[in-house]
């Protein structure tokens, strides 16, 4: 026969309600002591009667186990409210930095030239001092660029003459061979100048000469013909 499931409900009899106690309550405390023993876990219990009767176990240190508890409610409690705060911190910085671009801007906009209406006398004669300012930092660095390349140039300058300095003293016997060539070119060239003008000459002078005889030469030359 199936045992009937009693309901759970309050006790109305306080000596019954009392026997009840004690004996649920040992059972209890047993349960949790296995729990301790058999997983090798830290368990407190702490119950309250109705009279107000405490009774408490602790499979190790009852003080122990509190601590224990209240320290990880506590981390418990930062981690749940840390994301809150972390998105405050964020919003708090994005909207700064949102105010920061607007005035970057803003301000990028007035030294273009740009929006310049609502700006009052003081604040224009300002930018004009500041716009002078950049300006002379501006042709001052490009003056200490140019004279930079100046020197860099001129040491270029230096070095390859000195590169070709040495260079002609690595080579000493180059200059006196071109000039030996270019000195037996000039003779080769004075002598079949001074011969073409003698040839010229014995033509010239003997072509008075020869010039009875063409004749003869000619009719010799023409008799095979016949």
């Amino acid at each position: 026969m199936a045992r009937e499931r009693r309901e759970i409900r309050r006790i109305e009899s306080a000596a019954a309600r009392q026997v009840t106690f004690s004996k649920r309550r040992r059972g209890l405390f047993k349960k949790a002591e296995e729990l301790g023993v058999l997983c090798d876990a830290d368990v407190a219990l702490v119950v309250f009667s109705s009279t107000g009767k405490l009774s408490q176990f602790a499979s190790s240190s009852m003080d122990e186990v509190i601590d224990k508890y209240s320290t990880h409610s506590k981390n418990l409690g930062k981690s749940q409210e840390k994301p809150a705060l972390d998105l405050n911190v964020e919003h708090s910085k994005y909207n700064s930095l949102n105010e920061q671009l607007a005035e970057a801007s803003l301000h990028l906009r007035h030294m273009r030239g740009e929006e310049l209406g609502g700006m009052s006398v003081g604040e224009l004669q300002q930018m004009e001092k500041d716009l002078e300012t950049g300006l002379q930092r501006v042709l001052s660095t490009k003056d200490q660029q140019f004279m930079q390349q100046i020197s860099d140039l001129q040491q270029k300058g230096t070095q390859l003459a000195e590169e070709n300095m040495r260079l002609r003293n690595q080579m000493p016997q180059v200059p006196t061979a071109g000039m030996m060539a270019v000195a037996g070119t000039e003779n080769v060239v004075t002598e079949d100048v001074l011969s073409s003008e003698s040839v010229m000459t014995a033509v010239h002078s003997g072509s008075s000469q020869d010039n009875d005889d063409g004749s003869d030469i000619s009719l010799k030359l023409a008799l095979p013909w016949k």
